[in-house]
């Protein structure tokens, strides 16, 4: 069997991307392990998967009980001082950081090199160096799997110039490359004078989940009110606070966040000083298993991401395929790539980005108009048919193929 080797720089819980990808290969015929970060107490160093997947894990630094107690230390500082968070990070803290990082990415690369794979898979472009320099230590062929157009990206100005180098020197050297929307494959096409990558759209996998209470139950939501649910990072530039105001002119409705992140407490504290706490309500990050049971006990899928990068703008993003394999009409931003999917199939109203009033009228509109809900729901249900996993999972395989195909003149293994 040939051995594929995919490195993620995340604990691999909740990636359901890269988990997707890895059952694919797996069932094709590889043997995938995955090769990611551990966390003591949290996850596994190693653990072997329902389906045969491996997944090795290792520490984020050699530091760990030290960096433990320094977070302790400084949130205890913060709630005892009325200096709030200490917000820079000392000179020798920056430095042990970038020792971690290293150490740990010199453990994957020894690892990955021990496993002695046919092909690297490098998830994102803070994986990308440690896994070419994996291919070529191990002789295995390289792919690169580029989630985001991480040069214009949110929270990542600091890093811009970096990745630009990183990217442009290593990505034409991959044997195969993989994006996820057709105006990322075009940009990195342009950017770095490559072929255009394979396109994986983050779709989930076809699966039917009866509508049902679970969340008014579990939140103990007791007004008959179409539940507006958003699910993801609670991250900048994804339009969560104008969200959280807009319910204010939404008033027959509930509004739920699903998912975890730095605006979080924001949020929380923002729904309570507006007095929406009643009807604004937060569910914690929730297991992949889990959430497509929350996402079909809702009524409406919400997704106001911001044009604040040329990475939302090229986005259509997981939650927005999640919304119709449940069900849901929708209500997002119009960016050419959900355009694409939303207005053809008529699944739901397309609102221009930061406009909040908009978004107040589309939503308001999904609200009293019960009939118009469930036009739009049945067409998400149709359309789910087809934008869906299974049905592009062939191009992953049809990529490994041409990967590991010998050169011409070359005789098979």
């Amino acid at each position: 069997m040939k051995k594929v080797a995919m490195i993620v720089w995340n604990e691999f819980l909740n990636d359901a991307r890269v988990l997707k990808e890895a059952q694919t290969l797996q069932r094709a015929g590889y043997l995938v392990r995955v090769f990611a970060l551990h966390t003591p107490g949290v996850t596994r160093e190693q653990e072997r998967l329902g389906d045969g997947i491996e997944v090795y894990r290792v520490a984020r630094s050699p530091l760990w009980k030290w960096r433990k107690r320094d977070t302790q230390q400084r949130a205890a500082h913060s709630a005892t001082s009325n200096q709030g968070p200490i917000g820079k990070t000392s000179l020798k803290g920056q430095v042990l950081r970038v020792v971690a990082r290293a150490w740990t990415h010199a453990l994957l690369l020894r690892h990955m090199v021990s496993y002695r794979a046919d092909v690297v898979h490098a998830h994102d472009v803070n994986t990308l160096p440690t896994a070419w320099l994996a291919s070529r230590l191990s002789r295995a062929k390289l792919v690169y799997d580029a989630h985001e157009i991480s040069t214009s990206r949110e929270g990542y100005n600091s890093f811009r110039h970096i990745v630009g180098v990183v990217e442009k020197s290593l990505m034409p050297r991959a044997n195969g490359t993989i994006t996820t929307t057709d105006a990322r494959a075009k940009y990195f096409a342009r950017a770095y004078a490559v072929d255009r990558p394979t396109v994986l759209q983050n779709r989930p996998r076809l699966s039917h989940c009866s509508a049902s209470n679970r969340i008014r139950d579990e939140l103990g939501l007791t007004a008959a009110w179409p539940i507006i649910v958003y699910q993801g990072g609670l991250q900048q530039g994804r339009g969560l606070e104008k969200l959280v105001r807009t319910a204010a002119d939404v008033p027959n409705a509930y509004f739920v966040l699903i998912g975890g992140g730095r605006l979080t407490q924001p949020l929380i504290e923002l729904s309570e000083q507006l007095q929406l706490q009643e009807r604004v309500r937060f569910i914690p990050t929730v297991a992949l298993a889990d959430l497509p049971s929350y996402t079909a006990s809702a009524d409406i899928g919400v997704q106001p991401i911001e044009n604040t990068c040329l990475n939302h703008y090229t986005t259509d993003s997981n939650k927005l395929f999640e919304y119709l394999i449940a069900g849901l009409p929708v209500v997002a931003t119009d960016f050419p790539e959900i355009r694409r999917i939303v207005r053809p199939n008529e699944v739901g109203l397309l609102v221009p980005g930061n406009d909040q009033a908009a978004l107040a009228e589309a939503l308001n509109k999904l609200v009293v108009d019960a009939p118009l809900r469930a036009r739009y729901a049945e067409n998400a249900r149709t359309t789910a048919a087809t934008l869906n996993w299974e049905e592009q999972e062939s191009r992953l395989v049809d990529l490994y193929s041409r990967v590991l195909a010998p050169a011409p003149g070359k005789p098979l293994k």
